[in-house]
């Protein structure tokens, strides 16, 4: 696809949000394009988590079962420790909504649900490989999309924009929308460590003094996510990796054991939060 087109509705961002939103306007018959700039949804540690509200949209639109039939784990609640506390801090099963628990699931996976079941309707449509780059004006007024793809420059005209790209969005920063900073002055670091068979089932949060440390089951592997202190990797690298590896350990101890299996800073990724 290249040139130009239009469509009623143009979604930048092939995310939840945007499938989500492109799935439920093209019910509706809405004649939407869902812009992604990768070339597949395969990304490593995303937002893994298909939460209870989430999952009663899913079942009134009468997707549950299949959406369930996917392979995910199911997490009744959230149990944390905060020094030699422990307790249950969350539990959805008493959550008055059709499922009480959380739905792990690769996002990957759930994102091509969501593009599987849109592609039902002949409203929807996904271009990957589609990076957005620019907006289309008229008289001051935002009616369209620019975007590169392998194939060409392509031009989307549209009744309405849609900016689901994420906190780099290209769309809101050319829309010249200001940005509301919170000021959360952390990051995460994360990565993966082997599952063993006598670990916890549900997630698990450990709240220490100055640290934050969650695991997230993911069946095979945990999940985890070391919360730091904002732009503190390049220190926490000089530092080194058996120090790395030490405060994992200290930080959840049923890890000790394999702590080892972080072999070098690469696949430990940074998302700034």
């Amino acid at each position: 696809m290249t040139g130009r087109v239009s469509v009623q509705c143009c979604i930048a961002g092939g995310g939840p949000a945007g499938m989500m939103l492109g799935l439920l306007l093209a019910r509706a018959g809405v004649n939407v394009l869902v812009l992604e700039k990768h070339a597949d949804f395969l990304r490593d540690f995303r937002g893994d988590t298909i939460h209870p509200s989430t999952l009663e949209i899913i079942h009134e639109l009468g997707l549950l079962e299949q959406l369930l039939a996917l392979p995910h784990q199911k997490a009744p609640g959230i149990n944390a420790q905060f020094g030699d506390l422990a307790l249950t801090v969350v539990d959805f099963s008493t959550l008055p909504t059709r499922c009480g628990f959380i739905a792990f699931m690769p996002q990957w996976d759930f994102l091509n649900f969501l593009a599987e079941q849109g592609s039902r309707y002949p409203t929807f449509r996904v271009l990957m490989e589609a990076e957005v780059t620019d907006l289309v004006k008229l008289a001051g007024t935002i009616v369209g999309i620019r975007a590169t793809t392998p194939k060409g420059p392509l031009e989307v005209r549209a009744d309405l924009v849609v900016g689901a790209d994420g906190r780099h969005s290209v769309v809101r920063d050319k829309a010249g929308l200001a940005v509301e900073e919170l000021g959360a002055p952390m990051d995460v670091l994360w990565f993966g460590l082997s599952r063993r068979a006598k670990d916890p089932e549900i997630p698990v949060g450990r709240f220490d003094r100055g640290r934050i440390f969650i695991m997230l089951n993911r069946g095979d592997y945990w999940q985890c996510g070391f919360v730091i202190s904002k732009g503190s990797r390049a220190q926490l690298e000089a530092q080194g990796l058996p120090a790395y590896r030490e405060t994992v350990g200290r930080l959840a101890p049923f890890l000790t054991d394999r702590v080892d299996e972080i072999q070098s800073w690469e696949p430990i990724k940074l998302l700034t939060v």
